[in-house]
């Protein structure tokens, strides 16, 4: 089948409905990355918006935190899908919505203060993460200002433990428990009224057929809050939304799990913009 144009592509993109066949054709592309990418020199351009994605950039246990990835997370855990996946939810966070967003993504990480300067971050596989207790520190005083932290894209039991040693750190268990998000939930409710959920897998459904990775079969859908009851950390396990994101563009990735990742992915931003 002829391939559609970049430029045609981009303004289907952004021309079409809610659903998100809107970021569906049957050819895949691939992100350029825009001049000055490798070197994340973004900080000062563009920046009067109401809204910023950022990506956390980590340091893996065993003490590597890699360099900037190129598609498929080849610079570490942390870069995972990236930059396709941050760039594809921000097309259709600024045509979805009216939300005054940014336009391209940004990196960030906990060895600065950069962070405060962000009100939204996006973290990934992160049973692999580990911090410093001044990175755990700095963590923890960006969500209780107001941050907002959104994982993702880790799967099944032993996973589960690893991301809650280094959660632990950064919010301890007997301060901020973990609860299980529930359809009736605020957070679902912002702007889009998604209620009942189902899981969202990655990439490797098209050739798979399993929803599921390891031994995460059941989706969960989890929260840690603030004493106020403000939802700072929304956990996705057992699924993987930015894989949803980066691969809408695909014909064998089905729509409906593309669709209730942009969705999913809209109703938190809307949510740590407004609560």
């Amino acid at each position: 089948m002829k391939r559609v144009p970049r430029s045609t592509a981009v303004l289907l993109m952004l021309g079409l409905s809610t659903s998100a066949l809107a970021f569906q054709r049957s050819s895949q592309f691939q992100v350029a990355a825009p001049p000055g990418f490798y070197e994340n020199s973004y900080d000062n351009l563009d920046a009067k918006h109401e809204f910023a994605w950022s990506r956390l950039q980590y340091t893996q246990a065993g003490g590597a935190i890699g360099g900037f990835a190129f598609g498929f997370g080849r610079g570490g855990a942390w870069s995972r899908d990236y930059p396709k996946a941050d760039i594809t939810f921000l097309a259709a966070l600024r045509r979805l919505t009216r939300v005054d967003a940014r336009s391209y993504q940004q990196v960030v990480n906990l060895q600065s203060d950069d962070i405060f300067n962000y009100p939204f971050v996006y973290a990934v596989q992160v049973e692999a993460w580990s911090f410093t207790e001044d990175e755990a520190r700095r963590l923890r005083e960006y969500l209780l200002k107001g941050g907002f932290l959104m994982v993702d894209d880790f799967h099944g039991t032993a996973d589960w433990e690893s991301f809650l040693r280094g959660m632990r750190m950064v919010l301890p268990a007997d301060k901020y428990p973990i609860s299980d998000l529930t359809d009736n939930d605020e957070i679902f409710h912002v702007l889009y009224d998604i209620g009942k959920r189902f899981q969202v897998p990655g990439e490797q459904y098209v050739v798979t057929g399993r929803t599921y990775e390891k031994d995460g079969y059941v989706d969960k859908w989890r929260a840690i809050r603030d004493d106020k009851g403000r939802v700072i950390v929304a956990i996705c396990h057992n699924m993987h939304l930015g894989d949803a994101w980066e691969w809408a563009d695909s014909a064998d990735y089905p729509e409906p799990f593309a669709s209730m990742a942009f969705r999913v992915g809209i109703d938190y931003v809307m949510y740590s913009m407004t609560h």
